[in-house]
């Protein structure tokens, strides 16, 4: 049971590894992380044994030493160097060749501090992995367990898959789960704002009852966040240090891909915790131990 997580020496590859220890942690979850060169790029194995090496092959051997470093002792971690032009080709073709249950990255490194910018690598991968990614927000550093679950709940195509993974991982992990249906009210100019609203905490609390059916009775919540923008109701929220927000792919996805839609990429710009995005169809035993 592996998660590959996207590493580069700098401040997102270290979110990167900090989110993926925060999930794996306890699980008995070992991470595979990567380093991607470009394809026919000179190095040595991450051993060289004594022989003299290259200033490129000196980068390898640095990113190992840097990246293992960030990894606590409890947790099982494997340097691998892999060759390919495209970063995002590079994490997907692993994550699919080890059946990884998850990829791993840090935000784009010109986001505001714990916020997402969504660089070239993250949109990539968020409309074409096959695989749930998890975005590290920039300076995430935490490394202790996940305390709390979020899954924003809709009747959008895309909604239930997310609903349903975080139902299942909240239960196995014995973590609160807590529900939260997005109203911008700006969106609804030519109807009443309180209907609106109402019609969301209907709709929340029948989810709510079907988490009780989940053995979640109890340890599961619901909040309705309303504000004039996706933005602004997500400043509502209150946020715990160990929160993971489970959200779903876009309609728009084709079969057993990502594609991050126009509602979902607002939430992700807004949060100040990591977020896993699931695709619609295809999520491999996520509910095996060891994943989200």
């Amino acid at each position: 049971m592996r998660y590959v997580v996207g590493y580069q020496p700098d401040d997102r590859g270290a979110d990167a590894i900090a989110l993926a220890v925060t999930v794996a942690r306890a699980q008995g979850t070992g991470l595979e992380i990567v380093y991607v060169v470009p394809e026919n790029a000179p190095y040595v194995a991450v051993n060289p044994q004594g022989k003299r090496i290259s200033a490129g092959e000196q980068e390898v051997l640095t990113a190992r030493r840097e990246a293992l470093k960030l990894v606590p002792s409890d947790i099982d971690a494997e340097f691998r160097v892999v060759d390919s032009d495209s970063f995002a080709e590079g994490l997907i073709e692993t994550a699919t060749a080890q059946s990884a249950a998850l990829i791993v990255i840090g935000a784009a490194s010109n986001g505001l501090f714990k916020r997402f910018s969504v660089g070239s690598v993250a949109n990539a991968l968020l409309h074409a992995s096959p695989v749930p990614v998890a975005l590290a927000p920039r300076g995430y550093q935490r490394k202790g367990p996940l305390t709390r679950l979020t899954a924003f709940i809709g009747e959008r195509q895309g909604a239930q898959t997310a609903r349903d993974v975080a139902l299942r991982a909240a239960r196995r992990r014995g973590l609160p789960l807590r529900l939260v249906s997005l109203v911008a009210l700006d969106t609804h100019e030519r109807s009443d704002s309180g209907e609106a609203i109402h019609q969301a905490h209907l709709h929340a609390n029948s989810v709510l009852a079907e988490a009780a059916t989940n053995a979640l009775d109890g340890t599961a919540t619901v909040t309705v966040a309303h504000g004039r923008s996706i933005e602004e109701a997500i400043d509502s929220l209150d946020w715990d240090d160990g929160e993971l927000v489970i959200i779903g792919s876009s309609r728009l996805a084709q079969r057993n891909r990502l594609f991050l839609g126009s509602t979902a990429l607002k939430v992700l710009r807004a949060l100040p915790v990591p977020m896993v995005v699931v695709p619609q169809e295809g999520v491999h035993g996520l509910d095996a131990p060891g994943h989200v």
